[in-house]
């Protein structure tokens, strides 16, 4: 068959263990779509917008961390990935996007759905790759195979991360009548075994008398999946060197039992006095973004004398300003290497300990102002937050949408018993438009419970979310409704702008109820807190029915409790 080529990436695919497809609908992609569907060992399904499909994507790949096959037609259809895509990339999550294509001789001729789709994710991609349009030679037939070997290893290297394959496709674009898909027995899989990065002896051995010769140390973890054997080599670490480790909610990292988990509310109220005792002369950080901005202006103004970031490969980031070494090796890696390293002792082991304990005292401090400030029941978007994540059943995947939801849960946190909850949230680009599609693809994918905690923007923007015809019996929704984007009354900067409540709040009437018609779901809406108990008692029921939880306020209310909370955290400081 002519397009068997095409037809035969999806056994390659399958070959390479790749067991999901996000396909969007259009006539340009049939022969992929038709490929895919055909194929036993792939399991597909379709979503008609292409913005939410990218982002439903990267919520399938979240449950085993496996590439996930991203398809559309031609024209803009391929943009509408966009978003998504550079999600993916800066989450490093791997995707292979499938982009059908006119043939070449019909760009820029008025034909329809035809635009300029060579590299249109530019650097957002780790590798572009343009089939051939006509597979008349055998070389054709190599290039393409080889092309589809390639990106499948390459998203799967470190950092992993989508690689785009446009496909010139020319008509006739569906079998003949009578004709079926049938796969060819004998494709070439091409293997990439990934290397193992070990810290070498010479290095090593300097590392370590480096790290001795400093007693203020702090390790700073960035986003990362949760992964119990990094966690439990990283607390007998922290403990056996008495070195503190900044570990927001996105770091999965909550099992430490020692974490500095309340950085940000802490440096936001801290005096100069207090960061100044706090700066660290050795810097280790890992992992990617952090939420706290807190956090990073302090690392900025109170730089430490070194700074050694751990990451495997590929580029890495000078966030704090202050990056003195780069270490070739995953975290788990380095902790464990640096297992054999003697613990200090008498005055030098005493400075260290001081330290430790300091940054402990801290958090110590900012933990009994939150328990003081959640301690008398209050009827609010940031206590219904607090409710959420003190009930969340276990085990349970726990979203966070960008803005105030995810902010509120840091402010928060998770406790080292609730071991079996991991956290999710798109801070790769920290925008609203995907969250809910992300929590969609993996409740797609997975049987566990998961809760998406969001603002009204960010569950409206993106209500396409749901616009398919896959059940979705474990997904439950907080809506955080203050009829705006209330974070930017609440941020330095947009508050004092004349123009904040016109063109910055984007004030908005509606109400998640209608959503749940819409798309015949339970709603469940508070507004007393006599109702609470419950509430959450019928919320997390899971009874097969996809829930979503309500609570309304307003913009101004909504900073007026924030505000609280910051005084309340300031008053430790102040007493």
């Amino acid at each position: 068959m002519r397009l068997q080529p095409i037809y035969d990436i999806a056994e390659i695919c399958a070959q390479k263990g790749i067991t999901e497809a996000v396909l969007c609908p259009g006539s340009r992609c049939a022969p992929l779509t038709s490929a895919f569907v055909a194929h036993n060992k792939i399991n597909t399904r379709t979503f008609s917008d292409e913005r939410s499909a990218a982002f439903i994507a990267n919520g399938i790949a979240l449950s085993d961390h496996g590439p996930v096959v991203l398809v559309c037609t031609s024209g803009s259809a391929a943009y509408n990935f966009a978003p998504g895509i550079s999600e993916a990339f800066y989450q490093h999550i791997p995707l292979i996007v499938l982009t059908a294509d006119r043939p070449k001789e019909w760009v820029d001729q008025l034909d329809g759905q035809t635009i300029r789709q060579g590299n249109i994710y530019g650097s957002h991609v780790k590798k572009y790759y343009e089939l051939p349009q006509d597979y008349e030679h055998e070389d054709s037939l190599w290039y393409i195979n080889r092309c589809i070997n390639e990106a499948i290893n390459l998203s799967r290297q470190f950092p992993k991360g989508p690689v785009h394959i446009n496909i010139p496709l020319r008509e006739p674009l569906y079998p003949a009548q009578g004709e079926t898909i049938q796969f060819s027995s004998k494709v070439r899989i091409i293997e990439s075994v990934a290397p193992y990065q070990q810290i070498q002896s010479d290095d090593l051995n300097q590392l370590r008398a480096a790290f001795n010769a400093y007693n203020k140390i702090l390790i700073v973890a960035g986003q990362q999946f949760p992964n119990s054997d990094f966690a439990a080599a990283l607390d007998k670490f922290s403990k056996q060197h008495h070195v503190p480790v900044v570990a927001d909610v996105i770091t999965n990292l909550h099992t430490l039992s020692h974490r500095i988990a309340h950085a940000d509310a802490m440096l936001g109220q801290s005096k100069p006095d207090n960061k100044k005792a706090l700066q660290p002369e050795l810097l280790i950080t890992f992992g990617k973004s952090v939420i706290s901005k807190n956090l990073k202006t302090f690392l900025r103004n109170y730089k430490p004398v070194i700074h050694w970031h751990i990451q495997p490969e590929g580029e890495v980031a000078d966030t704090y300003q202050s990056l003195t070494s780069i270490i070739p090796a995953s975290p788990l890696t380095f902790f464990q290497q640096f297992s054999e390293v003697v613990s200090k002792t008498g005055f030098d082991g005493q400075k260290r300990e001081n330290y430790y304990r300091l940054w402990e005292a801290e958090e110590h401090r900012t933990q009994r102002a939150v328990k003081s400030f959640f301690s008398i029941p209050q009827l609010n978007e940031f206590s219904l937050v607090n409710e959420i994540i003190k009930n969340c059943p276990q085990p349970s995947h726990l979203h966070l949408s960008n803005s105030m939801s995810v902010r509120y849960a840091n402010f928060i946190g998770l406790h080292d018993e609730q071991k079996e909850i991991t956290v999710f949230a798109n801070r790769g680009t920290s925008g609203i438009d995907g969250c809910t599609s992300t929590a969609v693809g993996h409740g797609l994918a997975s049987n566990t419970p998961t809760i998406l905690i969001t603002g009204d923007m960010a569950f409206f923007y993106d209500r396409n979310a749901f616009w398919h015809n896959y059940q979705l019996p474990n997904l439950r929704i907080v809506v955080l409704n203050n009829h705006g984007g209330a974070i930017f009354g609440m941020i330095d900067g947009p508050e004092q702008l004349p123009e904040l409540d016109e063109y910055f709040i984007t004030h908005q009437k509606l109400s998640a109820r209608n959503v749940a018609i819409e798309y015949d779901f339970d709603y469940l809406k508070l507004d007393s807190l006599k109702k609470l108990k419950n509430l959450l008692k019928d919320f997390f029921d899971f009874d097969g029915r996809t829930k979503i939880l309500e609570i309304e306020s307003t913009a101004a209310e909504s900073k007026v409790i924030l505000d609280n909370f910051k005084k309340q955290i300031k008053s430790n400081y102040e007493a």
